[in-house]
């Protein structure tokens, strides 16, 4: 008898802990999303470079950069046509929303772009400690 006692009051107890957790979860307020996310929307020529529209959001108080960089794939040749693009922290809108920007990535010294060119394309956030997180990319043909 004693023993079944015992565990209906183990049970009991078990039961109580579990619901009290479960309304302690429902009644916590909702935490605001954290989002530094990254979306390549479209890439284009834009002579003598390329334009990649892209779309991003990203925490409120954070130092980081946006920056883009390509790469001409395919390409016969040792030096490979890239390019490259920074949005400094003070031009990006962090407030956990989307947003669109526009970055005109310039080419390096002897590399060259042109319609029909397959080019990857990767963006990412770069931090004042040297780390780089959310990286996006996307191949498409100019």
């Amino acid at each position: 008898m004693k023993s079944s006692r015992l565990r209906r009051r183990l049970l009991g107890t078990a039961a109580v802990a579990v619901l009290a957790g479960a309304g302690v979860l429902v009644g916590a307020p909702a935490a605001v999303a954290k989002a530094n996310l990254l979306a390549i929307d479209k890439v284009t020529l834009h002579e003598p470079g390329l334009q990649v529209k892209v779309t991003y959001s990203c925490d409120t108080g954070i130092d980081h950069q946006l920056v883009a960089n390509a790469i001409k794939l395919n390409q016969t040749g040792s030096d490979p046509s890239i390019a490259a693009a920074t949005l400094k922290k003070n031009k990006l809108v962090c407030d956990y929303t989307n947003h669109t920007a526009q970055m005109t990535l310039r080419p390096a010294v002897a590399s060259h772009f042109a319609k029909g060119d397959k080019v990857k394309v990767t963006i990412f956030y770069f931090d004042d400690d040297g780390f780089s997180y959310a990286h996006e990319e996307k191949v498409s043909v100019l």
